[in-house]
């Protein structure tokens, strides 16, 4: 693991957001299994999908629960687009400058892209995100990601079969 301060805790830091640093193993690229080292439901553990218009709309990060994706026609909806896609994992690498596994919108802030918490997430004291690099998560209260980040609230999650599949 890296040592040192992401760019996400960072500005958490720089807010004055209290948090707690969830480190596991950086070979889990994926929110199910950091729900599953930390024995946590996967309905705590949101993930960090980037969603792209192919009309020239700027990309959107939605954040969703460990068991869900992205209903593609609502975060279109959301964006005020047409039609949008999952970014591909090497595009979503591309245009974040961070690994999957590692998608934060606490470590995207800077590119003031749309960002769309799921509002499964209202029912919850706090959450678990992506600290922007692969082995590191935080949990934070929900009002203090959503003020961190500028997210709203949008209701686009579609839970996902135990394989992944929808």
């Amino acid at each position: 693991m890296s040592p040192g301060k992401t760019q996400a805790l960072r500005l958490l830091d720089r807010q004055g957001v209290a948090y707690d640093e969830i480190v596991f193993p950086e070979e889990i690229h994926e929110a199910r299994g950091v729900a599953a080292f930390a024995g946590l439901p996967p309905g705590e553990v949101f993930k960090t999908l980037v969603v792209v218009s192919r009309t020239g709309a700027r990309p959107a990060l939605f954040v969703v629960p460990a068991d869900a994706t992205v209903d593609l026609k609502r975060a279109a909806e959301a964006m005020g687009a047409k039609r949008a896609e999952m970014a591909g994992h090497a595009e979503t690498e591309r245009l974040t400058g961070l690994k999957v596994g590692g998608i934060s919108a606490l470590a995207l802030t800077h590119k003031r892209w749309p960002v769309f918490l799921d509002r499964r997430a209202e029912s919850l004291a706090s959450i678990v995100v992506s600290a922007g690099r692969r082995g590191r998560n935080v949990r934070l209260r929900v009002e203090d990601f959503l003020r961190a980040t500028g997210a709203r609230w949008a209701d686009v999650a579609r839970t996902e079969g135990p394989s992944g599949a929808p």
